[in-house]
């Protein structure tokens, strides 16, 4: 039976880590996480703009496992254990794959799915020795259909995180902790700017705003979702339909 609660996100109280925080859909979700009453750690390697929500800011590479540990360590010391790691950050390079270069993408992988990995890592020993935790991973549906032309590395990179979130789910279950993943699609923000015009190919006739994986990201970091795991959420207006 479903009651009432004065904690309508189900995050109050938990501390929430986003990585890639500081702009984009990132600070989308931080906001939409401190909103909630989560005690919220960004980390970046660019402090937020002006405007930004009551968040702590830590510089972090997530690509770099040494400043992962030193990251986490600082948001436990200051905030507490983590229950809720939203792993968010990401580069997205334009590239033909015959023009990619080995460099770019490495880079890609090591941004967008090592740091996912390294993230997740760093936060589950603790989060099972609580019997408690939310990871919620920003894959793509470039990562299920391969993507647009001159995006392999992007594409790549993602189908590895929304694999990742289905291994973790698998692996820690049994521990209170939920693992899944979002697939967005033509999101309005600065990294996909200039697609306006495929709004028309999007059965609900617009773009994604940051806030709609926002909310889809608070839905399953919420203490409620805890029969929710291993899934990977379309958020797309449509747009894909598999």
């Amino acid at each position: 039976m479903m009651t009432g609660t004065s904690d309508p996100a189900g995050v109050a109280g938990e501390v929430a880590v986003v990585t890639g925080g500081s702009q984009g859909i990132g600070l989308t979700v931080a906001t939409a996480m401190a909103g909630g009453g989560a005690r919220v750690a960004v980390l970046d390697l660019h402090e937020p703009a002006a405007g930004a929500p009551d968040a702590m800011f830590v510089r972090c590479d997530v690509a770099d496992e040494p400043s992962v540990d030193a990251a986490f360590s600082a948001v436990e010391e200051a905030l507490g254990p983590v229950s809720i790691l939203v792993n968010n950050a990401g580069v997205f390079p334009i590239a033909s794959i015959e023009d990619t270069t080995r460099s770019e993408w490495d880079r890609t992988l090591a941004i967008n799915l090592t740091g996912a990995f390294l993230c997740s890592q760093r936060v589950l020993p603790g989060m099972r020795a609580a019997g408690y935790g939310r990871i919620v991973s920003i894959g793509s549906s470039a990562g299920k259909t391969g993507g647009a032309k001159h995006v392999a590395a992007y594409a790549a990179s993602k189908a590895g995180v929304m694999a990742l979130a289905k291994s973790i789910a698998s692996e820690y279950a049994a521990h209170g902790i939920t693992s899944n993943a979002l697939a967005p699609a033509l999101i309005n923000t600065d990294m996909v700017a200039g697609i306006a015009d495929l709004a028309d190919q999007i059965p609900v006739g617009r773009l994604g705003e940051p806030e709609d994986v926002a909310r889809a990201v608070l839905f399953l970091a919420a203490r409620e979702s805890s029969f929710i795991t291993a899934e990977v959420m379309d958020v797309n207006g449509g747009f894909l339909i598999d």
